[in-house]
């Protein structure tokens, strides 16, 4: 990998490692990588009880899932080249009660990650509050490393965002404005990389790109300007998690792609993770519950484009 702001490269002894080297910019064929979102430790226990707004005081469902995704994505061949975790890595707000439990927790469950399999982490709301202010994100920066950043994988370019910042920063506008002249300037990046990929917890939209306003997705306003900049930017997919169920679409081009959770489900869907294989010209992915991905493995369809 190739991180932006180079945050990862001054830390130690955090569970990810990013290799900073320029070969990574170009681009050596298909590869794969696995995107989950809402490990969410102690929100299934809170759903149940009804008090989602507590921090929840048991999360040992959460810990689980998550060990049995580690060790399903641990014995995938070939690795994914990374995995990225889209938001609500817990349930307790900051400043809240169990919060430390359960990013201590969150931390032991995938520590067993294979050390070959980096891990990204994506904010979500519940770990910046709803309303972020600076002594928030400042906190989740200690805990989980910065709050957006690029990097680099086999010539295609992934931006990280915080989008607690696009759907609230009234306490912190600042900070906004920070990420916005980050971005302008990542999305006018040249030479274009081979593909561009944004992860995000908060989704564009859930079905369609003129959908109402709702907890679940970004007001219609921001929705609109950050879909025209990343079409004209050639932005291939928006990955991102917190509406706990699959969703998205496909408009103009960029594909809206919604994964539901490795931890409490809201709807129909199975404790999961989405496998996304990217190849020269084309961003497949697949969402897969725990105990497939687990007994099978990858599709053959999906292992034929890696050979490509």
């Amino acid at each position: 990998f190739m991180c932006g702001r180079d945050y990862f490269l001054k830390r130690k002894r955090k569970i990810f490692v990013f290799k900073n080297t320029h070969a990574e910019h170009k681009w050596t064929g298909p590869f794969f990588f696995i995107q989950a979102a809402d490990p969410q430790l102690g929100l299934m226990k809170a759903w149940r009880d009804g008090d989602c707004d507590g921090g929840g005081e048991e999360w040992a469902e959460e810990v689980e899932l998550t060990k049995q995704a580690v060790e399903a994505i641990n014995q995938l061949r070939p690795r994914p080249r990374f995995m990225v975790l889209c938001g609500d890595l817990v349930h307790a707000m900051p400043g809240t009660p169990f919060r430390e439990g359960q990013e201590k927790d969150l931390k032991a469950a995938l520590k067993g990650t294979d050390p070959s399999i980096p891990l990204v982490f994506v904010s979500g709301n519940h770990d910046l509050g709803n309303t972020p202010t600076p002594s928030t994100v400042e906190q989740y920066c200690r805990e989980w490393g910065d709050d957006y950043f690029s990097f680099w994988v086999g010539g295609v370019l992934c931006l990280v965002l915080n989008s607690q910042l696009f759907f609230d920063a009234s306490a912190c506008p600042e900070l906004r404005e920070a990420q916005e002249a980050w971005l302008e300037a990542q999305l006018s990046r040249e030479p274009k990389p081979k593909h561009i990929l944004i992860f995000q917890h908060i989704p564009l939209y859930l079905k369609s790109p003129d959908e109402e306003d709702d907890y679940f997705n970004l007001q219609r306003t921001v929705r609109q300007n950050l879909l025209d900049r990343f079409k004209k930017a050639g932005v291939k997919a928006v990955f991102s998690g917190h509406y706990h169920r699959n969703a998205g679409g496909c408009h103009g081009g960029l594909d809206m792609v919604v994964s539901s959770a490795i931890g409490c489900q809201l709807g129909e869907d199975t404790h999961g993770v989405r496998v996304v294989v990217v190849t020269a010209d084309n961003v497949i992915h697949r969402y897969y519950s725990l105990e497939q991905l687990r007994a099978r493995g990858l599709d053959e369809d999906l292992k034929k484009l890696l050979q490509a």
